[in-house]
């Protein structure tokens, strides 16, 4: 079999259009850019009877044609994907290959966007995302990764070929390279190539979108827990407490954060068992807080709140148990058929870690907002309604603080991205074979000058995962400061 090209056949006809679009939209945008200091702002006129008088002027033109040219550009992306998807694979090449692996991805982002954008004005903050482009391209990035773990950890869709196997001659293998006398069934392509163990590194991009977005979205959620389960009685009621409460995350923040991972997953540390005792405290808190939750929500109708809490408590300790449990660790309470899930040694290692640098960070900005918000009117109505504590706390200050708090829970998740790509750019904390994107980074920097893919590809999905996390938060800030 001959090696692919990146586009095909099809690349003979489409490549030139796409390449004389992709030149006038940088050149669109660099004019854009030095129109903006030179230029008249472009401005919309709204005359007295109610009409709007478009502006016409150079600015606003050249504003038109970016516009203009992106959708270009974006349907010229859509063709190449749409060919991918329905022809041969050398027809399109490698990028057609690749598309038509991200199917299943690519269906459900459409069924997503157009459920949302028909229903956006019932989703409230979220549907409101929809009338933000930034929030937009932030959201379907996202997405993107979201639905590729989705489909390669619960289905095991979508990678070619296991992301640990070896194929013979295969090693540094440039993208597109043809697997030698492949087995029946086996995908006959490295669609990008081999990485310096001849391992599939395509096959290894798509698995290490299962580790962050496990690790990730969930050690950042419960980093929240946390922070607003202290943060919270820390702004309301202030004195000794909050002197306590922020004393301890002082002192965790006196840090450097990047030292304190270090230092959380090194060998020696984790063999005294301190990340396994960590965990069983921090993961205390989502019990508290829903515990508190519901009991402050029905407190006055105790036939609904004692079998509700009861109910939610049995499954949140059996759940905890069953985190903090492991046979061979420093903690093993559960019986083994009562153990719902191991959690790899590795992974709750680097979990444990994210949520006890965050929650520090967490717990002050929940503090300060709860400084701010208890002077509000509605606070002293809930007050004099003769509301307890923890329900003004829960449900008048923190649905108030959202906004602030979901932006944030964006940013967050892209740091710990980050974080967790250092980690396994420098092998702490997950194990060397894994195929999670730091770790490719640093397999694959050793011959970066020789054969770059095998590193340029995990970090082009690093940082895309990163981008579309800071998108989102800019369209969710541009969105709640408009409620």
């Amino acid at each position: 079999m001959e090696p692919l090209t990146w586009t095909g056949s099809f690349g003979t006809i489409i490549n030139p259009i796409f390449l004389v679009v992709c030149t006038a939209f940088i050149v669109a945008v660099v004019a854009k850019l030095l129109g903006s200091f030179v230029l008249a702002p472009a401005e919309d006129q709204i005359n007295v009877d109610g009409t709007i008088t478009y502006d016409r002027g150079p600015n606003a033109l050249i504003g038109l044609a970016v516009r203009y040219l992106l959708l270009a550009l974006v349907a010229l992306c859509v063709l190449y994907i749409l060919a991918g998807m329905f022809t041969p694979i050398g027809t399109v090449g490698i990028v057609g290959a690749v598309s038509a692996q991200f199917a299943p991805v690519w269906i459900a982002l459409v069924v997503t966007f157009l459920l949302s954008i028909t229903n956006k004005r019932k989703l409230g903050l979220y549907g409101k995302l929809f009338d933000s482009t930034i929030g937009m391209i932030g959201f379907a990035l996202l997405m993107f990764w979201f639905y590729t773990a989705v489909f390669v950890g619960v289905f095991d869709m979508i990678a070619t070929l296991d992301p640990l196997s070896q194929v013979s001659g295969m090693k540094n293998k440039l993208p597109g390279t043809p697997v030698r006398d492949p087995k029946e069934g086996q995908f006959a392509y490295y669609l990008l190539g081999g990485d310096n163990l001849a391992r599939d590194v395509f096959s290894r991009m798509v698995h290490g979108s299962v580790i962050v977005i496990v690790i990730a979205p969930f050690a950042t959620l419960f980093a929240f827990m946390v922070g607003i389960t202290l943060g919270l009685p820390a702004g309301y009621f202030g004195g000794r407490l909050d002197a306590l409460l922020s004393f301890l995350a002082n002192l965790v923040l006196a840090f450097p954060v990047i030292l304190l991972f270090y230092l959380l997953v090194t060998p020696e540390i984790v063999a005294t068992g301190i990340p396994n005792y960590m965990a069983m405290v921090l993961f205390v808190f989502p019990i508290i807080f829903v515990s508190v939750l519901l009991n402050s929500r029905y407190y006055t109708r105790p036939r609904l709140r004692t079998p509700l809490l009861a109910g939610v408590l049995l499954v949140l300790v059996w759940l905890y148990l069953s985190a903090i449990s492991a046979p061979g660790t420093v903690i093993n309470v559960l019986p083994e058929v009562m153990d719902l899930f191991d959690i790899n040694s590795g992974i709750l290692v680097v979990f444990v870690s994210v949520v006890f640098v965050n929650s520090p960070t967490v717990f002050r900005i929940v503090r300060g907002l709860v400084l701010d918000i208890q002077t509000r009117d509605y606070v002293a109505a809930a007050q004099t309604r003769g509301e307890g504590p923890w329900y003004i706390m829960l449900w008048e200050i923190l649905p108030n603080a959202r906004g602030p708090l979901i932006v944030d829970f964006c940013l967050r998740i892209g740091y710990t991205t980050i974080l967790l790509g250092t980690l396994g750019f420098f092998g702490l904390g997950l194990p060397p074979e894994s195929p999670d994107w730091g770790t490719t980074i640093n397999d694959g920097r050793k011959l970066l000058s020789i054969y770059p893919h095998p590193a340029i590809v995990p970090a082009v999905a690093l940082l895309s995962l990163v981008l579309g996390l800071n998108l989102l938060a800019d369209g969710l800030r541009e969105e709640s400061l408009r409620d």
